[in-house]
């Protein structure tokens, strides 16, 4: 088993006080996936930050508040989550991290078949990363304590989607 770790979104616009997206609690898991990151560091798996980075005009702000625009401090990853130089940064514009983007060949070049995803939120960008990994063959899991929903109700839909319709090891 080859197991990579993917730290989705934890970036300013959904992080920080008063951010045009601030998902409520998401401060909470940065300790836990820091231990995430700790671990992986430990045992020399790859760690993949997969960010939202949009242009100015996307078509995404018809549906959400304007965030994370590409250049823009709010499209930053947060301080304590900082990457490593050998780290990879995968940049993303719609709610899955497969979605035109270079992530599967990063995946492919490193032999990876095992996931560990973490990061914001739940029931959108988490669940939609990982249905596109479960469909390209992938082994998942996702440590309960490193995901967080925009609410309690979303969070719940996500983690019962995760285990029940996309067969992910929670853990």
């Amino acid at each position: 088993m080859k197991k990579a770790l993917l730290i989705i979104d934890m970036l300013n616009d959904f992080i920080l006080e008063g951010a045009p997206l601030q998902v409520p609690n998401a401060k909470k898991i940065i300790p836990n996936i820091k231990r995430e990151i700790e671990k992986a560091r430990k045992v020399g798996y790859p760690i993949i930050y997969i960010c939202d980075a949009h242009d100015e005009d996307d078509v995404e702000f018809e549906i959400w508040p304007k965030h994370c625009v590409k250049n823009t401090k709010g499209a930053m990853i947060v301080d304590e989550l900082s990457p490593s130089k050998d780290d990879y940064i995968v940049e993303k514009t719609r709610y899955s991290g497969f979605f035109n983007t270079n992530l599967e060949n990063i995946l492919k070049d490193l032999k990876i078949d095992t996931i560990i995803v973490t990061g914001l939120v739940t029931n959108i960008c988490v669940m939609y990363t990982v249905a596109d990994a479960v469909s390209y063959g992938y082994k998942v899991l996702v440590p309960k304590d490193c995901i967080v929903g925009l609410d309690e109700k979303t969070h719940e839909f996500g983690m019962y989607q995760l285990e029940k319709v996309h067969n992910v090891e929670l853990i």
